[in-house]
């Protein structure tokens, strides 16, 4: 029995379907994200990383040896997400953790050397993708709406 057929009530009008799907923000930030993390996974791949390693890099490679739910904070995850991170990372050698000196039951997380070095590789991809992507739209357009983006954190 389909219920849609059943009972009219539940209809949604078509303008309304469409005009949230194309004025939605979270809909549209939904697929440009999917949209550029596609983008930066392509021009990482031949590191062996995916963008969201390289973000998680950047975040530890800033923060100093931070907690796990420091960095989740940081980059707007979950902190069992950051953590499945660090231990594939960790696996490849990228990342370590270790006990905090005040706290010996909490863990902190860092770039081992070849995370370090890996990163460095990294970085001038990004710039160069980054850069790419900035040319493809208006000029200052890219600056604009990462500062947009940003503010959306706040």
């Amino acid at each position: 029995m389909d219920i849609a057929s059943e009972n009219t009530n539940y209809l949604i009008p078509d303008e309304l379907i469409g005009g949230i799907r194309d004025q939605c923000l979270c809909l549209a930030a939904q697929r440009a994200a999917r949209q550029l993390a596609r983008r930066f996974d392509r021009v990482f791949q031949p590191l062996g990383i995916t963008n969201g390693q390289f973000s998680l890099m950047v975040a530890l490679q800033g923060m100093k040896g931070p907690r796990p739910g420091q960095v989740a904070d940081l980059l707007a995850m979950d902190q069992t997400t950051v953590t499945a991170a660090v231990k594939a990372l960790s696996k490849r050698g990228l990342v370590e953790t270790f006990a905090d000196a005040g706290d010996q039951r909490a863990r902190r997380v860092a770039l081992t050397e070849a995370g370090r070095a890996l990163l460095a590789q990294a970085v001038p991809i990004w710039r160069s993708e980054h850069g790419k992507l900035a040319e493809e739209m208006a000029p200052g357009q890219a600056k604009a709406l990462a500062g947009m983006l940003n503010g959306l954190r706040a």
